[in-house]
């Protein structure tokens, strides 16, 4: 193995990544190295790239970023015991502390201390990525490393659509974004009976209609009114996944529920937004905010799917060699794409 590989490097405090030589990490006792083969280009990437305000207050310069991967065991921490080298895996993105209340019930996803790999720690945008043995998630040879690239945020829609129950319920999916869409297949594959996605983007909802078993809705051209008169639906929908971050979205899905409906909430609005409160008091709305994935109830949960024959690969709609990752990011900037894969076994 070399002393150093290449990695995308938030290198200076300006819009972009570069592709730099960068050293192999070294790890502790209770880290094992991965070789990374494939990573998934994520909409917190994107906020990287651009250097818009959140990532100007919270990511440190410089820093390998990426938190989608997929890739193999080369080298084990002295301590680690249940993992061997050569191994697929994928893995949590999220690094915990053990003090809190929160971990100390086994509610690690509810860490305060939580620290993020590609944000906050040195990422998976590198051919090797030192990992903590406890976050490593191995894989089955059902799952190739495509689809393990794109587990973290795959989970993001578990976790949210798996928020309420959906057996024989009716869902509205606002904003049709890739875990938006992932969430509109998890939720038919469940058994949900509906699954309404809306979006003002024509791409993306042609893509989620390709995707999974669903209604898509633009929101620009048709009321969603008529879309509930024409599922013959007579209160209106049951369960609300908003995952747009838009108010206008949000305030839509609490018109559309029925009386006693529930929202999990992934979508992250820009800044504050005005809410009409006494709506969502006199229709008795639950609301409950998602954030990450359950550690590791949704990972057993998704894998347990994909095995079980749910099927998310056509969301992913571009995929490149990491030497074209300018590409990679133009395809997710544009908001044309779904998700979007880079290679970095093919030579860089």
């Amino acid at each position: 193995m070399h002393n150093t590989m290449q990695a995308l490097v938030k290198s200076e405090p300006r819009e972009g990544l570069w592709l730099r030589q960068e050293p192999v990490p070294e790890i502790g006792p209770d880290d094992v190295l991965i070789r990374v083969r494939k990573t998934g280009i994520c909409g917190t990437d994107v906020h990287i790239w651009n250097w818009d305000d959140w990532a100007q207050r919270t990511v440190p310069v410089p820093l390998i970023t990426g938190h989608e991967f997929a890739g193999e065991i080369v080298e084990l921490g002295r301590d680690v015991q249940g993992l061997e080298l050569g191994q697929r895996c994928s893995g949590e993105g999220h690094l915990i502390g053990h003090t809190s209340r929160q971990s100390r019930a086994g509610k690690f996803h509810l860490d305060p201390e939580t620290r993020g790999i590609g944000v906050n720690e040195p990422g998976a945008f590198a051919e090797y990525l030192r990992l903590p043995a406890f976050n490593v998630v191995p894989l089955s040879e059902a799952i190739d490393d495509e689809i393990g690239a794109i587990l973290d945020p795959l989970g993001n829609a578990v976790h949210t659509a798996l928020s309420f129950d959906l057996v024989g319920e009716d869902v509205l999916i606002t904003g049709a974004g890739p875990i938006g869409i992932m969430a509109a297949a998890v939720a038919r594959h469940v058994g949900a009976r509906h699954v309404v996605i809306t979006d003002v983007n024509p791409d993306r909802l042609a893509l989620a209609a390709e995707v999974a078993d669903v209604v898509p809705v633009n929101v620009a051209q048709e009321d969603m009114g008529d879309v509930k008169a024409r599922l013959k639906l007579k209160q209106g929908f049951d369960v609300g996944l908003e995952m747009s971050g838009s108010q206008a979205a949000l305030d839509q899905m609490v018109e559309a529920l029925v009386m006693g409906g529930r929202i999990a909430l992934l979508g992250i609005p820009p800044g504050k937004s005005p809410v009409d409160w006494s709506r969502i008091v006199f229709k008795a709305i639950t609301i409950k905010g998602v954030y990450g994935r359950e550690i590791f109830e949704t990972w057993y949960k998704m894998i347990a799917m994909l095995e079980n024959g749910l099927d998310v690969r056509r969301v992913i709609t571009h995929r490149f060699p990491v030497a074209r990752f300018e590409e990679g990011f133009a395809a997710m900037r544009s908001g044309r794409s779904g998700k979007v894969v880079l290679d970095w076994t093919a030579g860089v």
